[in-house]
């Protein structure tokens, strides 16, 4: 112990030493952490993850960046961090991509149930009393990310890359606590009239139950004494006395050291405990030990004794009857089932990877050793699946498989034609629209590695390993059709040349008209006529001089003979100038004589041009000839130059002289594309499109010359200049050789064995992807192949093999003689037998295969019975009595007797023990009667070949005659169900019904093409007109043109020669002088001259009806000349006019001259030589442009209905006049011409809507019974297009099943509890198994029929065996279970808060004496889920006022009263009170709750309305003792007096029903009291008489209290 002051010190240097000791800790763990700082100064930091690349699913990689950084935070090499220590950069993900969306998706679960939301944080929680309708809750629900196909986990992101995640909690509402809800008590139970102490009660049920807290249901039962018990003399109660048993004990086996002990029988009497009859000790020998599994056959006991009324034991012999009941039975010791051990796992069904994270399944199983008896537990499951991952980087990828298809097959054009009129036949190529169709089928997906080099088709496999929709496997396409060349009409006639101008060659010539293509041809078949004819003729000449002539020059001074200077120049036959020395011939003079008329000389005109040649061609009849003329312009004078005669003013010569017959080439069309030897060099060389082609070869045609109106004539007669090609090169289409898929895999033989001996094929295909073309190679013959299945196991049957029964075994004999006191074996017993499992070939099988096979086993233990001495025996059954063929007849088996007892009277008794039983003859009379709905018309099949690919409209039959089906149910003479084959052999009833052909609008032919409505460029139409409606869903009609009044119409552009229809002038006649003297031979006359209408399209211009021609363009036939006279100045005919700019500016002019023929005699001046004019539009100067037709409509070969087809446009040329001209008049002013005179355009295919074939039927949907239906789908393989016929609404047919029996097991109820012997206690309820017949409701009626017809029992002893209990006198004992209440839902103001409503039921106790009710039993109350509940409210409804108070009660909405379900807070008052209460003398409450004074007395008032007191009326003193009105009887006294006696209540009887001790004493001191007053009155009163009369009888006092005071 140390010192104050050394305490201090030490303290004070404990405290410095720590403060150093810190310190120093600090500075070594600081430089241990520089120290390690400076060795690792480098830490790898990795950035954040980048997206997933590479494959989709589970072969994604991600990556990231990774830097090395100094702990001071600047980068440094990679090389300066721990390598050890170096962060992935990579990792394996799952890649997302858009085909996912169809394999992964969100789960949500259902919302859980709703809970209140905690409270937060400081916050209380609100107490039930303040909740008004509902509280604040939360529920919440499980949502994951799963694969569609096997509803496995996987990550979460891969769903929220298509949508977000749908939330996992929402708010919602909880209902107020609901308290239990129970009805109203029944009345009470009846009294009897015994002595002693006696009890009622009365129960209620539940009707609602407690939901959110609420409070429990309220005791179910109320008890009370009896009324006036009627005391029972001392020891003469009334019991009574019931034989009770209890339960009994499990089977046990005997222990051996019981086996030796001497038997014997301990019985305990004793009031207060329960006598057990029972024995202690028994010798029992065991059975069947032989082998482990057998069945062992034990014993149990139970005990009996006997109790009172009042619940009390009393003595065994009380309760003595003829014999005591059993309690001592054989039993089956109970076995539990036994099993095998687990086999070993199977492999793993996944034995690859593969983009899918579902896992694989492996399974085990095990076998039945021993089924269980005597109840022990049922065998366990005998299968057991999990999942299972097979790790690895060494598994290989699983296969992954893709739709593949074949090459488009031709199209078919047809399908469409035959869709649109049924009676269509070919008649010519077809083009347009139509339907191509080609295989689809599913393959495995090659890896692009291999796919390169292996050109091998990939086999195809099951179409269900692809998913994803399958691509089409048909399309509208188009055979392009061809129409021909467009063509102008034949140029004139050209000059006579050579055939070739380089190298002329005899005098054989020819002269050629050509035309030109408007429009080209288009398609493949498309023709252009020829576009060159040709004559033979002679004199031809290539080149030509054309002379041009001045001015006539006189030799010698003004007229008189002169010359005229030509000019000439070498032309070819194109116009061409060329060189002189090309012409043949020397050039014409230079000059010409001429002479110009002098003063009194004749005038003549200019020669006029030639006119048209008369004929285009001449014959045998007829040449050409072209004409020209002159006219006399003045006469001559005297002495003048005379005019000639009028046949010199004319000229003729003969033109178009050679023959009509015109030669021309023909062709033939191109023929195929071959190989040509001299270019196969040049094959091996070349490449066609920079592509790896097949070379190219030449295509031939023929030529022919041909004469027209005779045929083909000799090559030499036509031009060789103009002979087409025979030759040209084309492409040279490639060989393709056949290309098929490999053969799919052998169809599966069955792996499991198969039932009968039926022959089991497999199969396997093949599928054309690319047929044969250009001479490949062919496809091969055989696409399907099939064989039978080797080694295809039979299935084995098997069934039960049951041995014989054993003998009855009993209890043992020594215990039966302790027990029973009786040596006699007999009685009930159990026999038991042994079961095997066998097969077809009786060898011995394992349990479990006839398990499968069977529902059932056959039991392997029975109750059975050993005659006791005084039973009845009997023989075994006889054989039943033959039925005859009458079926309402009966059979009929016998039994006898046997030995004694055949003379006992008991066993006399027929009803206890008959001797002849009788049933019913088997009948074979059956009824039928239709059942359900006839199916839909059902048409019949035509032979089905296997055909893979698109099964078109015309493939199958879709209308017309069928047939359909109505079910029967067939049934025997009793009504029982049947197989219908006893009926009918198909099981239905038919009839003939048809389903209509649906008929399309029907249009007629195409009218013929209408005239083109203008010249040059025009429209004609051409229509349809409707001829038959649709019906029964056929193609709709297209709309009404209106404008056309058609129903269908085609415009096109036509193509006509301008001015097709011309007029044609005459030369003018010679000019008649007008003078009537004719004196004089000159002066102004008139001259005619002919007109006539010609058809220019016409080559020989033949002439035609004026009116074609345009009537405002008729030239004049008639008009006004001149003929000069000797002396007048003579001027020469106008020249033409000066060609206006094509601007037609009115500024500018244009001019035309004269010039002077004859001068006058005198000296006047002659008229004028030129003309002057301004340019004005359309009335001397023109302007020219293009135009263009509308598009044509879309214009389709004749063969076509639909597809490609083309809409073209045509050019025309008009005046700006709006007058159409030629368009050579545009061509010469090189006016822009449009681009494009045709387009491409596509007319919508008509389709009717294809469907597949029907699917075979599926199976029933029930297996017996009534409301079977089969079913059978199509598919629409191409919906409808345009206006084709629609899909049909019904793709779907349903069949009803044949009726078949349904055969089932079914419980009977449960028996009455049987207690063998005892009157109460605890026993046991049966219920049997029986087999019945039914339609497949068994709510309907069923009959019994043999127990065979339901094969092995499926049920255990336990099921049709349970425990009861019958109560004895004064026991506590539950009721029965009430009725289920009616369905309520749970509601907030008076909306459903769910769907599922509940409904309840209850069971409570009775008491049957007040000494037993602590035994007494809980009340149970159960609840369940109903649908169809409705909400009900609660209302608290009250009874009218009676005395300041009235009864109160809970209502619900239905009318039913109840208790519970109301508010406690708004419970309304049932006793009313005054407020302040009445303290007032003579005051009292009255009804209306306020204070008021009795009678005789006034109310004095204060200002606030109070009673302040009450004032006595005058006089009412007199009627005080007047008898009580109803008011003063009613009315409760407030008074001081009743202040004062406010707390009594004169109760006579207690609570439980008796009369309390008080009232024994006022009555006894009452009586006491009357005795002493009439004793004292009679001294006091006697007299002294002889004869004293008995004083009046009094009556009882009778105690009653009603409340008054006046008692």
């Amino acid at each position: 112990m140390f010192p104050k002051g050394n305490l201090a010190v030490t303290r004070w240097v404990w405290r410095r030493m720590r403060k150093l000791f810190l310190l120093l800790s600090f500075l070594l763990s600081h430089a241990a952490h520089l120290e390690g700082k400076k060795d690792n100064q480098f830490i790898w930091k990795p950035g954040p993850w980048g997206r997933c690349t590479g494959d989709c699913g589970p072969g994604g990689i991600q990556s990231r960046a990774l830097w090395c950084f100094h702990f001071e935070g600047w980068t440094s090499h990679l090389s300066n961090c721990d390598e050890n220590n170096r962060p992935p950069k990579e990792r394996s993900c799952f890649r997302v991509c858009d085909w996912h969306r169809d394999l992964f998706q969100w789960e949500v679960s259902d919302w859980h149930h709703c809970v209140l939301v905690p409270p937060a944080l400081g916050q209380a929680r609100p107490r039930a009393t303040e909740c008004v309708t509902a509280q604040h809750g939360l529920q919440r629900r499980t949502v994951r990310c799963v694969q569609k196909l096997n509803r496995t986990m996987a990550v979460n992101e891969i769903c929220e890359h298509f949508a977000p995640q749908p939330p996992t909690e929402q708010a919602c509402l909880i209902p107020c606590p609901r308290d239990c809800v129970v009805s109203e008590f029944s009345q009470w139970s009846r009294c009897s009239k015994g002595c002693g102490k006696q009890l009622q009660h009365r129960t209620r049920s539940a009707i609602a139950p407690p939901l959110y807290g609420g409070l429990q249901c309220p005791n179910l039962t109320e008890s009370r004494a009896c009324d006036a018990p009627i005391s029972c003399p001392l020891g003469a109660e009334e019991y009574m006395f019931s034989l009770k048993v209890g339960p009994w004990s499990k089977c046990r086996l005997p222990l051996l050291k019981e086996l030796n002990l001497s038997r014997r029988t301990v019985l305990d009497f004793n009031s207060d405990s329960k006598e057990l009859v029972t024995f202690r000790h028994q010798s029992y020998k065991t059975h069947h030990h032989s082998k482990s599994c057998d069945i062992e056959i034990g014993y149990q006991t139970r005990q009996v004794w006997c109790t009172r009324s009042d619940g009390k034991n009393a003595m065994l012999s009380l309760c003595t009857q003829d014999s005591l009941p059993v309690t001592i039975q054989s039993c089956i010791m109970p076995k539990d089932c036994e099993t095998t051990e687990w086999s070993s796992w199977s492999p793993c069904s996944k034995t690859c990877r593969s983009g899918s994270l579902s896992p694989g399944f492996r399974s085990r199983s095990r076998n039945v050793k021993h089924v269980a008896v005597g109840g022990g537990e049922d065998c366990p499951e005998l299968l057991e699946k999990e999942a299972c991952i097979v790790e690895g980087e060494l598994l290989h990828s699983c296969p992954r498989y893709s739709w593949r298809t074949s090459e488009w097959k031709e199209c078919q054009v047809s399908l469409l034609l035959e869709q649109q009129d049924p009676h269509w036949h070919v008649t010519g190529p077809v083009c347009g629209g139509g339907i191509q169709t080609r295989e689809v089928y599913c393959a495995q997906s090659t890896p692009a590695s291999t796919a390169q080099r292996a050109k091998e088709v990939s086999r195809p496999v099951e179409k269900t390993l692809c998913l994803g929709p399958a691509p089409s496997a048909s399309q509208l396409c188009n055979i392009p059709c061809s129409t021909d060349c467009i063509v102008s009409s034949w140029s004139a006639w050209g000059l006579c040349i050579h055939e070739n101008c380089h190298d002329p060659q005899g005098r054989k010539g020819f002269r050629m008209r050509q035309r030109h293509v408007l429009m080209e041809s288009t398609g493949p078949a498309g023709h252009c006529p020829h576009l060159v004819e040709s004559v033979p003729c002679e004199d031809p000449v290539c080149y030509q001089w054309l002379t041009s002539e001045g001015i006539c020059i006189p030799d010698r001074g003004k007229c008189g003979p002169g010359h005229r200077i030509l000019k000439a120049v070498c032309q070819n036959e194109q116009g061409e100038d060329v060189s002189g020395t090309l012409c043949p011939a020397s050039p014409p003079p230079e000059q010409m004589v001429c002479e110009i008329p002098c003063r009194m000389d004749c005038v003549l005109s200019e020669w006029t041009e030639w006119s048209s040649c008369s004929q285009s061609c001449s014959n045998k009849n007829s040449d050409g000839k072209q004409t020209r003329s002159r006219t006399i312009l003045a006469l001559a004078g005297e002495g003048g130059k005379p005019c000639p005669p009028s046949q010199a003013l004319q000229e003729y010569r003969s033109c178009n002289d050679h023959s009509c017959m015109q030669l021309y080439w023909e062709t033939s069309a191109w023929g195929p594309c071959s190989e040509d030897t001299l270019v196969t060099a040049l094959n091996a060389t070349i490449g066609w499109n920079g592509e790896a082609t097949c070379g190219v070869g030449i295509q031939m045609r023929r030529v022919f010359c041909v004469k027209s109106h005779v045929g083909q004539v000799m090559t030499k007669r036509c031009p060789e200049s103009t002979r087409p090609e025979t030759v040209r090169p084309c492409l040279l289409p490639c060989k393709k050789d056949c290309l098929v898929t490999a053969f799919s895999e052998w169809t599966p033989c069955p792996r499991l064995c198969q039932p009968g001996n039926a022959t089991i094929k497999q199969s396997r295909y093949r599928i054309i992807i690319r047929e044969a073309a250009n001479g490949g190679q062919e496809c091969p013959d055989t696409l399907f192949e099939e064989r039978e299945c080797e080694a295809v196991s039979l299935c084995p049957t098997y069934r039960w093999r049951p041995q014989k029964w054993s003998p009855c075994i009993l209890v043992p004999e020594s215990v039966r003689q302790g027990i029973m006191g009786t040596s006699e074996t007999c009685g009930k017993g159990v026999q038991t037998r042994a079961v095997s499992c066998i097969s077809g070939n009786n060898q011995s099988a394992e349990m479990t295969e006839c398990l499968k096979q069977t529902n059932g086993m056959p039991p392997l233990v029975q109750e059975c019975t050993v005659p006791c001495h005084d039973d009845c025996t009997f023989t075994a059954w006889s054989k039943f009595t033959p039925c005859s063929t009458n079926c309402e007849t009966t059979r009929s088996r016998r039994r006898q007797l046997t030995g004694k007892s055949r003379k006992k009277e008991k066993c006399q008794d027929a009803d206890l023990y008959p001797l002849v039983e009788t049933e019913p003859c088997p009948c074979d009379v059956f009824t039928s009667h239709p059942y359900g709905n006839w199916s839909d018309c059902i048409l019949p099949e035509g032979r089905r070949e296997p055909q893979r690919g698109l099964r078109v409209q015309g493939d199958s039959k879709e209308c017309g005659e069928g047939m359909r089906f109505r079910a029967i149910a067939c049934s025997d003479k009793n009504g029982r169900p049947v197989d219908p084959t006893h009926c009918n052999s198909s099981g239905y009833i038919q009839e003939e019904c048809v389903i209509p052909c649906p008929f399309d609008c029907k249009l007629s032919d195409w009218s013929s093409w209408g005239s083109c409505s203008s010249s040059c460029v025009g429209v004609r139409i051409r229509s349809k007109w409707l001829k038959e409606k649709p019906y029964n869903g056929g193609r709709p009609c297209p709309k009404l043109d209106l404008k056309n009044q058609a129903q269908v119409h085609e415009a096109v552009p036509c193509y006509s020669e301008c001015n097709q229809y011309s007029w044609v002038v005459e030369h003018w006649s010679p000019c008649k002088i007008h003078n009537e003297l004719r004196s004089l031979r000159c002066g102004g006359g008139m001259q005619s001259r002919k007109i006539r209408c010609v058809n220019a399209a016409n080559g020989e211009g033949g002439a035609v009806d004026n009116s074609l021609c345009n009537q405002d363009e008729i030239p004049s036939e008639t008009q006004s000349c001149s003929l000069l006279c000797p002396s007048e100045c003579v001027m020469s005919e106008w020249g033409p006019w000066s060609k206006c700019p094509q601007s037609c500016d009115p500024h500018t002019t244009q001019r035309r001259t004269r010039h002077l023929l004859r001068p006058s005699l005198s000296s006047r001046t002659c008229a004028e030589d030129s003309q002057v004019r301004p340019c004005l539009l359309n009335e001397n100067c023109f302007q020219f442009q293009y135009n263009l037709t509308e598009w044509s409509t879309c214009q389709l070969s004749e063969n076509a209905t639909c597809g490609q087809g083309i809409r073209t446009r045509l050019l025309s040329c008009v005046r700006s006049d709006g007058k159409p001209v030629s368009v050579d008049q545009c061509e010469q002013r090189n006016l822009e011409k449009p681009q494009r005179m045709s387009l491409r355009c596509l007319v919508e295919c008509v389709v009717n809507c294809q469907l597949s074939g029907w699917t075979a039927w599926t199976e029933c949907s029930q297996t017996c019974g009534h409301g079977g239906r089969m079913i059978r789908t199509r598919f629409i393989i191409m919906p409808t297009q345009g206006d084709g016929r629609p899909c049909p609404t019904e793709l779907t047919q349903q069949k009803t099943c044949p009726v078949t029996p349904c055969y089932s097991w079914v419980l009977s109820n449960w028996s009455a509890c049987k207690l063998e012997g005892g009157d109460c206690g605890e026993g046991v309820q049966i219920r049997s198994l029986s087999c019945v017949v039914h339609n497949g409701s068994m709510s309907h009626w069923t009959v019994p029929v043999d127990n065979a017809l339901c094969g092995e029992m499926p049920f255990q002893d336990s099921i049709l065996k349970q425990p009861c209990s019958v109560p004895c006198p004064g026991d506590c004992h539950l009721t029965e279970w009430s009725e289920w209440s009616t369905c309520e839902l749970t509601c907030i103001d008076g909306r459903s808060f769910e769907t599922v409503g509940r409904q309840s039921r209850s069971r409570t106790f009775i008491i049957q004496s007040f000494e037993n009710q602590d035994s007494c039993p809980q009340q149970v109350v159960e609840t369940r889920p109903c649908t169809g509940g409705k909400c009900y409210h609660y209302t608290w409804k009250a009874s009218l006022w009676n005395n300041n108070e009235r009864t109160v009660w809970c209502q619900r909405s239905d009318g039913i009263n109840v208790t519970g379900g109301c508010s406690p807070q708004a419970r309304p008052a049932a006793i009313r009170q005054c407020n302040p209460a009445c303290r007032k003398p003579f005051s009292y409450c009255t009804q209306g709750g306020v204070c008021g004074c009795e009678k005789g007395y006034t109310e004095i008032m204060r200002s606030n309305g109070f009673l302040d007191y009450c004032m006595k009326v005058p006089g009412s003193e007199d009627k005080k003792a007047d008898v009580k009105n109803l008011a003063g009887k009613n009315r409760p006294v407030n008074s001081k007096i009743h202040d004062i006696f406010k707390g009594w209540s004169l109760q006579p009887l207690d609570p439980d029903g008796r009369v309390k001790i008080w009232v024994y004493g006022v009555s006894g001191g009452g009586f006491l009291i009357m005795i002493f007053l009439v004793f004292t009155s009679y001294l006091v009163c006697k007299k002294p008489k002889p004869h004293q009369s008995t004083p009046p009888q009094q009556k009882p006092l009778t105690l009653a209290y009603d409340g008054d005071l006046d008692m």
